[in-house]
Parts: C-alpha cells; structure tokens; sequence
C-alpha cells in the first residue's frame, strides 16, 4: 500500500501539535487575544481537550489518530465570526460534555449519574441558547436507539439535569425581584423567524457553511460505504453524529437566525465524520481530495479573517 502525504500527515504524532500552533497563531493575528478574547480560547483550548478524550475513550477512529480534534481545531478556527460572542463558545462546550457523559452510557440503562451531567449541561447550554432544547426528543431517540440507554430511570434524570440550572438561576432572579424575566426566556421556544431567510447571513456565513456541509458529505458517504469495517458499537456512534449533523444542517436552513450556535455545533459533529475518512483512506483520489480540503480550510480561514482582523 502506497503511503501518500494524507497518510503521513494523519498518522503522525505532530499533527495535533502542529495544528494548535496554527489556531494560535490564527488568534493572534486575527488579534483575539488583544481584544480580550482570552475566554473564547480558553474555551476553545477545552474544547479541543475534550474531542481528544472523545475519541480514545471510544476508539472512535480504530488507529491512532489525531484528525479527529485536528479537524474540529481547525473548522472552528476557520469560523472566526464563532468568537465574538463567548456565548457561542460555552454552547460549544457543552455540546462537547454532553456528548462525551452520554457515550458513556452504551448500554447502561441504570447510568442515571451520567445521564444527569450529560443534559444538565444541555440545561446549561439553553441557558443562552434555548433552542438547543428541540434536539432533546431527538436525543432521547438516539439513546433508545443506538445508545440502548433509554429507559423510565434515565428519562427522569434527564429531565431533572435540564431543569437543574433552572434552579440557580431561578433563585437569583428571585433574589433580584425579577422572576418573570424568567418566564420569557422560555418563550424563544415559540418564536420562529421566516424559514430560509439568508439576510442577516453574509458571504463568510455562507461559505463556510458550504464547505463543513461539504466536509459533513464527504465524511458521511465515506461512513456509510465502509462502515462494515468498524465495530457495531462505532457504528452506532457515528450514526447519532450524522443524525445530530443532519439535525444542525436542517436548522440552520429552516431558522438562520441562529447561525452561529448551530454552526458551532455542526463543527462537533462534522469532525469525527471528516477525521474518519482522511484517517482510513489511502486512495490517490483521497490523497486528492485531502490537498483541496487544506488549502481550501486555508483559504476560508484568511477569508474571514479578513474582517476579524485587527491587523488588516
């Protein structure tokens, strides 16, 4: 078997390395650290921590690799418009937990510790952005279905997990004689923008969009023609990353106002697809496909940078 660049590149034990040293350097020249951005990489540098333990926990690529966090770092990377709210990036964060706790539950219909944590940060998420709460009947769905972790015990945790930060912020706001504040919140459940209205998106929303759609594509084609390769229980993980993907994909067609959480939630999703494939394939026309997939993560990445940058 010929080892192509792809190949070198993916297997390599630099390759993580090498990508944080470019998403810094990213950040400093796009001036996120002078702007006072620290959070945002902060958040990020965790992030990136946890889809490293995503992926050994669960082997979910079944050689050593680092492509999986390396392409997450690199999509959220290439989406600089993410970090101007540090909002955006908690959202991320705990999409991340939540996916990291309820994996761990393969099985275990009895893991009502962990299914607790995994929609408590959910509840924790919706906090900012309460739309998050439409994906928990899919969620649910996926535990019975592919987790096999579903049953009356873990339905009642996760129902109690999302409520719990409820709590905190429910005695705060009725320590500040503010309660019914709280009430509207609840309320962006029921408020729906025109579907497929685009204006407020501009050229780098939509670019970028196309390209991890793009990269969502390639991965998921690539899953489903050789899955047969993998274990069931990798199978059905990959399964919920390509629903959930869909899910994100569909939302952000149907309601754009919410762009940029759901963006940075399809970059969790899109990561351990696209890793999966330029990690197990060694085709020429892969090797191909990989060279276009850099310089266009490349060019996107200078693309938007364009605009964020305090140096241009």
């Amino acid at each position: 078997m010929t080892k192509r660049l792809q190949n070198t590149i993916a297997e390599s034990r630099w390759a993580l390395p090498i990508v944080s040293i470019y998403s810094l350097a990213a950040c400093l020249i796009t001036g996120m650290v002078t702007q006072t951005m620290g959070l945002q990489l902060a958040m990020l540098t965790i992030s990136a921590y946890m889809m490293v333990e995503l992926n050994n926990v669960n082997s979910l690529i079944r050689v050593y690799s680092r492509m999986m966090s390396s392409s997450f770092l690199v999509m959220t990377v290439m989406s600089l418009f993410l970090f101007k709210s540090v909002t955006t990036g908690f959202v991320q964060l705990c999409a991340i937990s939540s996916m990291l706790l309820l994996f761990k539950t393969y099985q275990e219909q009895n893991a009502t510790g962990r299914v607790f944590y995994a929609f408590f940060a959910l509840g924790a998420a919706s906090v900012f952005f309460i739309q998050i709460l439409f994906f928990v009947p899919i969620i649910w769905i996926l535990m019975a279905v592919n987790l096999m972790a579903f049953s009356p015990k873990t339905l009642a945790a996760s129902l109690i997990g999302i409520v719990a930060p409820y709590w905190f912020i429910a005695a705060y706001y009725a320590y500040m004689d503010m309660l019914p504040q709280l009430g509207t919140h609840f309320l962006g459940l029921l408020q729906f923008a025109k579907p497929f209205c685009f204006d407020a998106l501009n050229y780098h929303h939509i670019v970028t969009l196309a390209f991890i759609t793009l990269l969502a594509l390639i991965g998921t084609v690539h899953f489903l023609m050789y899955s047969y390769q993998d274990r069931i229980k990798t199978r059905l993980f990959f399964e919920i990353f390509i629903t959930l993907d869909i899910c994100c994909f569909l939302f952000i067609v149907l309601q754009p106002q919410h762009f940029d959480y759901l963006l940075s939630m399809m970059i969790i999703f899109t990561a351990p697809l696209i890793g999966h494939f330029i990690m197990l394939t060694h085709s020429r026309l892969s090797n191909l496909f990989f060279l276009l997939i850099l310089f266009a993560s490349l060019f996107i990445t200078a693309y938007n940078s364009w605009t964020s940058s305090t140096i241009f």
